[in-house]
């Protein structure tokens, strides 16, 4: 898609009124080089903004992420708007898409205004002329995520060993925010709410890849691909978000490695499946705040593997089923954590090749578990152990929220 056009001429009135003292700011902490190609790419040059988004793609990854300087984060929003805004000019809106997302992925704070007005302007471009395409091709058959004739024994034949042979969470409907402050958040214990998403658009729209397709499948997101994140041969990819559905359409007749979307804050991301979705009112009955607003999207047999998060969580089944299985947060020592400190919350112990010789602590280790249904809600109280795997295509969504008064 290539039409040079004046008008395709993007404004970017954040980046140009904090430009000089950006540019100031790096120069202050060595970025020379970077202020050089900044200055040539903001008269149009491709070469020195896809020169000057290397540069600061490179101070990124120099080490830990939060050891990164702030300003190199803005920075390389800067570097992305300057290359999208050439492609733009170039009618190469794909290509800007892509750089924008990646400004809003990677880079910092301070022109996220800029990334997002300019992806409202190229997206639509971008969608219209996907449209135009698909017009002229044959209509695909069943466009579905889940389809609706699974067979349950088969799901139910991958579960961990004695898997649902245990204590089964409790599932509740019409449970007020008092009852769930009183008798499940002030207790820290699990509980089902299967009736508090039925109001979601996400509830009739996400089973649709036609759907996802229109409203993001030019969106660039990162996904993991691997068993998951334990083991050495998982990755992460940057692709686009029909490049990801094509993946989770092809899983059951692939032997390639599981493609899972994971705790990534898409909604941050794109609006339209935001306004898909409403934060649930049991998030605020501690009277908190919202921490992270995540999506995990993926096909059947993508795992979690046992660990435990700090915060309160209510897990939003949209599409599909998984499996969760639970251990009180008091069970630490007998479920194995890692020592490294990067993994301390997550267990050694693998629940689909359990080996209790190894890990003899976990023998008649109580625990609870459930299958969470399409339009369920799970609240996963803050330390609680949880081990999940998607027993089909599956669209989640994740609230965590902090007490009134923590950090």
């Amino acid at each position: 898609m290539s039409t040079a056009n004046s008008d395709n001429h993007l404004q970017t009135p954040i980046l140009d009124s904090e430009s000089a003292q950006l540019l100031q700011d790096v120069s202050q902490h060595g970025g020379y080089a970077y202020v050089s190609m900044a200055a040539r790419a903001a008269a149009g040059d491709l070469r020195a903004a896809e020169a000057a988004r290397e540069m600061a793609w490179e101070q990124l990854h120099s080490g830990p992420w939060h050891s990164v300087l702030p300003v190199w984060r803005d920075a390389y929003s800067m570097a992305c708007l300057h290359v999208a805004k050439v492609h733009a000019i170039a009618g190469e809106f794909s290509d800007a898409l892509r750089a924008l997302d990646m400004g809003l992925i990677m880079g910092g704070p301070l022109l996220k205004p800029d990334l997002y007005s300019l992806i409202a302007i190229v997206s639509a471009k971008v969608r219209a002329a996907r449209v135009s395409e698909k017009q002229q091709q044959c209509p695909k058959s069943d466009r579905r995520l889940v389809p609706d004739d699974l067979d349950s024994t088969e799901l139910l034949g991958v579960l961990p060993t004695k898997s649902l042979s245990c204590k089964m969470v409790l599932k509740r409907s019409g449970l007020s925010l008092e009852g769930f402050l009183r008798e499940y958040l002030l207790p820290g214990y699990p509980v089902i709410i299967s009736d508090g998403m039925g109001h979601w658009p996400a509830r009739t729209k996400w089973n649709d890849m036609d759907y996802l397709t229109r409203v993001a499948g030019d969106r660039t997101v990162p996904v993991e691909v691997g068993k998951n994140y334990l083991y050495p041969e998982w990755k992460q990819e940057l692709i686009t978000f029909s490049q990801f559905l094509e993946r989770i359409k092809a899983n059951g007749s692939s032997s390639a490695a599981p493609t899972y979307l994971a705790q990534h804050p898409l909604f941050d991301q794109i609006n339209e499946l935001r306004d898909d979705i409403c934060i649930p009112d049991y998030c605020f009955a501690g009277g908190g705040d919202l921490r992270s607003l995540n999506a995990w999207f993926g096909p059947a047999g993508t795992v979690t593997p046992l660990h435990h998060d700090p915060h309160h969580n209510v897990l939003a089944q949209v599409v599909g089923k998984k499996y969760i299985r639970l251990y009180l947060a008091s069970l630490s020592e007998e479920l194995y954590p890692y020592t490294e400190t990067m993994l301390c919350n997550s267990s050694q112990v693998d629940l689909d090749n359990l080996d209790e010789k190894e890990f003899p602590k976990m023998r008649d280790l109580e625990f609870l578990d459930c299958i969470l249904e399409e339009g369920d809600m799970l609240y996963i109280p803050p330390k609680w152990w949880h081990y999940v795997r998607s027993l089909t295509t599956s669209l989640s969504v994740s609230f965590w929220w902090s007490e009134y008064g923590s950090s």
